[in-house]
C-alpha cells in the first residue's frame, strides 16, 4: 500500500445510488471530491465539472468507522482456545507476547487492508505497543492510536504512568492529521484506581482521548462489586489487595474521574439504567462489539437504550482474536438485532449510522467525518450492488430495502475506498 496513488485535485464520483446518511439516499447520484474535502452531493445531472470516476451499479457511502479494534492481533485470528473469560485472557497475552515488533507491525498491516476492503477508513485502535499506529500511519487510514497502560498493582501506578508518558510522547511526535495518539487504561481487571485517576489527568491535560475496555464480562462486575470471581483470586495471588471498588464499573469510572466528552468505553455489555444515565450525563462514546461478545459469552448490550438515552455509539470489530471479520456492517446489523428494543429489518438508517456517523461522534470526529455532506472529509466508500438486491432503495427518508439482512455474512465488500481525497483501493485493490 506504499505505492498508493496520489490525491486527485478535484475528481467526481457517479454512482447508481449515493448514501449521504445525514439526508435521504440520492438516485443516479454523485460526490465531488476536491483535495481532501467533499464540495458537492447530489444528483449526477447538477454536479460540478471535475475528472469522472464511474462505479456503475454501486452505491457510494461515507467511510465506514470500525470505532474498536486490535489491529496488531489480527494474526491471531482462531488461534486463541475457547474457555472462560479469564482463561482466553491469559492465553490472548501469552499469544501476543511471543509475537516480535515485525511481526506485530505485519499483523497490524494485515488489520488495515482488511479494513479498507470491508470500507473502513476509520480505525480505532487500543494496543499496547505502536504498530497499528505505524500502519495506520503508512497505509494513509484515518485513526487513534490509544497506547494501552496496564497496572493493577497500586504500587507500581507512577512507574506505569511514567512509562506510558514517555511513549505516548515519543508517538505523537509522529502524529499526523489523519492518525491521532490517545491512551488507553485498559480495564478495571488490570488498572487499579490510582492509575485510571492519573492516567485520566494525564489525557486531560494534555488533550489526549482515552478509550478503555469496561462493563465487558460478568467477572469483571464481580471484581469490581465483590472482589471475587478469577480475575479478583489471580491478583489476590499476586500479593494485591484485592476489595470492592464500586456498585458497578461505571461507577467505578466515574469515582475516578475517568468519564467525560473524549472518553470511550468499550462494550458496556453489563450496564444497568443507572450506569447509562451516568454515562449519558458525562457525555461518553461507546464502541459496542456484538460478534465479539458474542463469541466470548459476555451477552448482548442495550444498545437501544443507550441510544434512546443520546449516548454516541459506534460498532468495533474488536481483535481478530475474538472474530473472524472486520465486517462493520455485520456489527451493526447484529448490534441491532440481538439488543433488546425494537428494531425493524427493513429500517436500515439506525444501521447505516452506527457503521458510520454512530462511530465518527462516540470518536469525536463527527464534524469531519461519518456523513457525505460538502465541506467533510473526503471519506468514502463504494459497494458493488449484488444482481439478487433488485430495488435496493425505496423512496422514502428512513426505510431503505434489505441489503444486509440478505446478504451473507462478509458478502459486501467495498469496490472504491477514498481518504482525505487519496484513492487508497480501487476495483477491490
Amino acid at each position: 500500500m506504499s505505492e498508493r496513488p496520489e490525491r486527485d485535485y478535484r475528481a467526481r464520483y457517479h454512482a447508481r445510488w449515493v448514501l449521504p446518511v445525514s439526508s435521504a439516499p440520492i438516485e443516479d447520484g454523485t460526490v465531488v471530491v476536491e483535495h481532501d474535502r467533499i464540495v458537492f452531493v447530489g444528483p449526477r445531472a447538477a454536479a460540478p465539472p471535475a475528472r469522472d470516476v464511474e462505479l456503475g451499479e454501486a452505491m457510494i457511502t461515507p467511510g465506514l468507522v470500525n470505532a474498536h479494534t486490535h489491529l496488531d492481533l489480527t494474526v491471531l485470528r482462531g488461534r486463541i482456545p475457547n474457555g472462560t473469560f479469564f482463561e482466553w485472557i491469559r492465553a490472548l497475552v501469552a499469544a501476543r507476547n511471543a509475537l516480535s515488533p515485525d511481526e506485530l507491525l505485519e499483523s497490524a498491516r494485515t488489520g488495515v487492508r482488511d479494513g479498507l476492503h470491508a470500507g473502513i477508513t476509520t480505525f480505532a485502535d487500543t494496543a499496547p505497543s505502536d504498530a497499528p499506529f505505524e500502519a495506520m500511519r503508512e497505509a494513509g487510514v484515518r485513526g487513534i492510536a490509544y497506547r494501552e497502560v496496564f497496572g493493577p498493582d497500586p504500587a507500581e501506578c507512577d512507574a506505569s504512568l511514567a512509562a506510558l508518558k514517555d511513549v505516548v510522547e515519543a508517538m505523537r511526535e509522529r502524529e499526523t492529521p489523519l492518525v491521532q495518539v490517545g491512551v488507553s487504561p485498559h480495564a478495571p481487571y488490570s488498572v487499579s484506581d490510582e492509575l485510571y485517576r492519573k492516567v485520566a489527568e494525564y489525557a486531560r491535560a494534555s488533550g489526549l482521548r482515552l478509550a478503555t475496555h469496561v462493563a465487558e464480562s460478568e467477572d469483571e462486575s464481580r471484581l469490581v462489586a465483590r472482589a471475587e470471581g478469577d480475575f479478583a483470586a489471580f491478583l489476590r495471588g499476586r500479593t494485591i489487595v484485592v476489595e470492592p471498588r464500586a456498585r458497578s464499573p461505571v461507577e467505578l469510572l466515574e469515582r475516578c474521574d475517568v468519564l467525560g466528552e473524549r472518553t470511550l468505553l468499550i462494550h458496556c455489555v453489563r450496564v444497568d439504567a443507572r450506569d447509562i444515565e451516568t454515562m449519558a450525563t458525562h457525555r461518553c462514546g461507546v464502541a459496542t462489539c456484538p460478534m465479539s461478545n458474542a463469541t466470548l459469552g459476555h451477552g448482548r448490550a442495550p444498545v437501544h437504550a443507550m441510544l434512546d438515552a443520546g449516548i454516541p455509539i459506534g460498532v468495533g470489530s474488536d481483535s481478530m482474536a475474538s472474530n473472524d471479520v472486520m465486517d462493520v456492517f455485520w456489527e451493526a446489523s447484529s448490534a441491532l438485532r440481538i439488543s433488546p428494543g425494537p428494531w425493524h429489518a427493513l429500517d436500515q438508517q439506525p444501521l447505516w449510522q452506527l457503521a458510520t456517523i454512530g462511530g465518527a461522534r462516540a470518536l469525536g470526529l463527527e464534524r469531519d467525518i461519518g456523513t457525505l455532506e460538502v465541506g467533510k472529509q473526503a471519506d468514502i466508500a463504494a459497494f458493488p450492488l449484488h444482481p439478487g438486491f433488485g430495488r435496493v432503495f425505496e423512496a422514502h427518508e428512513t426505510l431503505i430495502a434489505p441489503v444486509v439482512p440478505r446478504s451473507r455474512r462478509g458478502m459486501m465488500r467495498a469496490s472504491l475506498v477514498v481518504v482525505a481525497g487519496r484513492v487508497l483501493l480501487r476495483d477491490a485493490r
